[in-house]
């Protein structure tokens, strides 16, 4: 029973999509201690294999990473054995098979076009964090993203960045023109709401007209004071801020307190006002208003500063300035997919068998063949379910003449050779790949914790509930799930979203677990080890009871509603990005991610990490660096 409702009326016995591994087995940690050597044939290499298509627990999915956490924790080659001889040779060998390793491929190969390349990725498909979830309603297609979100950047893209996305088909101004209907809900009457829990708030309430009502209105019968009610007004209305000093002095004290002590120090609001703000920044940050930095929130657009009347100028993180991006930022476009598209696309121009097609539009609908990823005859091959445990240069690091990758798959483990090596991989795992790097290196590496975070995909029958509530969107200031809207609308190509509140249709829901209170890196480690300890069944029953209390009085029936969901769990999120209130200003050249991403021999780095930014065109610009 959760919160009063029980597990038979939330649906948790109810037959939906939860299969959250390929072919029903697995080989992890346990099997290869045990000495279990089960056969080398691949699934990817079978007819039928089609990861896009699970369900349940995705995102680091089981058998993606527990030979990692041995091999971190130095169990693993205890376990393991000796590392066979070199079975394969190739020029260039790329840890990760994310959006950076496989840019980095395809630049390498754009530069050496008879390159034999492979890719080692350690999850069952190809995308890393650009994760697709498809779903058939009928003969209807219908995608998620189940990592990264959508070509946007606060800077304007590289001219490398640019030129790979324009290389690739992908023309964003035009796609977003032609292809989003960003007023869809809007036009059926729906708008944004705020979603009080009673663990929280001592009753639910679902406050709709977010940014339409008058807060007066918006907040009437909201279990709150009325004195929180108008201070939460004056936030959003960001009124009655004040700073002593002129522009450059409130701006270096915005940037030394969190958006959290602003509230109560620059807007002087009533302390018991954060909790409806307290988790307002996890969507963007995974971290609560006690551990962002004011400017932050400022740059990025969050309400409570008008007022002040800053002058627009770069804030620390990556550059956004009050109210928009630094030099105008870049482009956007959301793929339905998100940014799998970009990974597929890819693919598609290294590997032309596996993806049909020809543009950045049919590639959307188009049915990826994986038994064509690994062909001994392609130039490049992909090899998921790969996870590399070891990269050492040939010889001394200065005159290495390659590297040897040894990598264990479904139990048994590899050797190949390579001229060269690209890690693409997480930045904290490099360490125990490269156990010769300097300590100065590990150090570095090891710096930059990333954010976890769980995006998850629900499919419903209808959104009859969502329309009679006039909600397409919600915030949960106290939620298991910060965030949950409706799929966003988009008809590209052979893809066409909803029409009829009568469609089925996915809701995209959002956890960043942290711990408030602590540092930022702190914070992403609790959160990281929550995740990995959270199964399925956990995140399955927050989702029914959520939507549940949320949309029940809209008729929303989570027992008979929701008809699969896949929840993608990504422990090691998005890179981390600097903070102000928490980092040191370090001097050009001697950021943790300068450091570590050093050559090292034959082995370069590359990785969104490398760069300090969660951000599609970091991963590419680092690609391009590496190679």
């Amino acid at each position: 029973m959760a919160n009063g409702i029980s597990d038979r009326d939330l649906g948790m016995g109810c037959p939906i999509h939860r299969r959250d591994f390929l072919g029903g087995t697995l080989i992890g940690g346990a099997a290869l201690a045990a000495g279990i050597r089960p056969a080398t044939a691949a699934p990817q290499d079978s007819a039928s294999y089609y990861p896009p298509a699970l369900h349940g627990l995705r995102g680091s999915h089981p058998g993606s990473f527990e030979m990692a956490h041995m091999l971190r924790d130095g169990d693993f080659w205890a376990a393991a054995g000796k590392p066979p001889g070199v079975s394969e040779t190739y020029d260039l060998v790329v840890v990760g098979g994310g959006i950076s390793g496989l840019a980095a491929a395809y630049f390498h190969r754009a530069e050496n076009p008879n390159a034999r390349i492979l890719i080692l990725e350690n999850h069952d498909d190809f995308g890393g964090h650009a994760k697709r979830n498809e779903y058939m309603f009928g003969n209807r297609l219908s995608l998620m993203n189940g990592g990264t979100l959508e070509i946007d950047s606060p800077y304007p893209y590289s001219k490398v960045a640019d030129g790979l996305l324009h290389t690739l088909g992908i023309d964003p101004p035009t796609l977003e023109k032609t292809c989003t209907d960003e007023d869809f809900y809007q036009s059926h009457g729906m708008g944004q709401a705020i979603f009080f829990q009673r663990e929280k708030f001592g009753r639910d309430y679902l406050a709709v007209g977010l940014n339409k009502k008058p807060f007066s209105e918006l907040l009437h019968d909201a279990p709150l004071s009325d004195r929180v009610k108008l201070d939460v007004a004056r936030v959003f209305a960001g009124k009655g801020a004040a700073l002593p000093g002129d522009d450059a002095a409130k701006k270096d004290h915005l940037s030394r307190i969190s958006y959290g002590q602003y509230l109560l120090q620059g807007l002087r609001v009533d302390p018991a006002t954060l909790a409806v703000f307290q988790q307002f920044t996890h969507d963007e940050w995974g971290v609560g208003i006690d551990a962002v930095p004011a400017l932050d929130a400022w740059g990025f657009g969050y309400p409570g500063f008008d007022d002040l009347q800053l002058k627009p100028g770069r804030a620390p993180r990556m550059g956004y300035t009050g109210g928009g991006y630094a030099d105008g930022g870049s482009y956007k476009f959301h793929f339905p997919d998100g940014n799998a598209t970009i990974a597929r696309l890819l693919v598609r121009a290294m590997i032309p068998g596996a993806i049909p097609g020809h543009s950045a539009i049919d590639v959307v609908t188009a049915h990826a063949d994986y038994a064509e990823l690994d062909r001994p005859s392609n130039q490049v091959r992909i090899r998921l379910s790969s996870i590399v445990v070891g990269v050492h240069n040939i010889g001394d690091p200065a005159h290495s003449t390659g590297a040897d990758i040894v990598y264990t798959r479904f139990g048994t483990l590899h050797h190949v050779r390579a001229k060269q090596c690209v890690l693409a991989c997480y930045n904290m795992m490099i360490p125990y790949l490269c156990p010769e790097m300097s300590a100065a290196q590990k150090d570095a590496l090891h710096y930059l914790v990333k954010t976890p975070l769980v995006y998850t995909s629900v499919a419903i029958k209808n959104w009859r509930a969502f329309k009679k509530l006039g909600v397409y969107g919600m915030y949960a200031p106290a939620g298991y799930w910060v965030s949950m809207r409706l799929n966003e609308v988009t008809n590209i190509g052979g893809y066409h979203s909803i029409a009829s509140e009568d469609d089925p249709v996915l809701v995209f829901m959002v956890r960043t677990p942290c711990a408030p209170g602590l540092d930022e890196r702190a914070q992403n480690r609790a959160g990281r080890a929550e995740l990995l300890q959270t199964p399925f069944e956990t995140f399955e029953r927050h989702v029914r009871d959520q939507m549940a209390r949320s949309l029940g009085n809209g008729g929303f029936d989570p027992a008979t509603d929701i008809t699969a969901i896949t929840a993608n769990r990504w422990p090691h999120g998005y890179a981390y990005e600097y903070n102000s209130l928490f980092d040191p200003d370090w001097a050009p050249g001697q950021a943790p991610n300068e450091i570590g991403r050093k050559r090292f021999g034959r082995i370069a780095i590359a990785n969104s990490d490398s760069g300090a930014g969660a951000y599609t065109s970091v991963a590419i610009d680092q690609a391009w660096r590496a190679v």
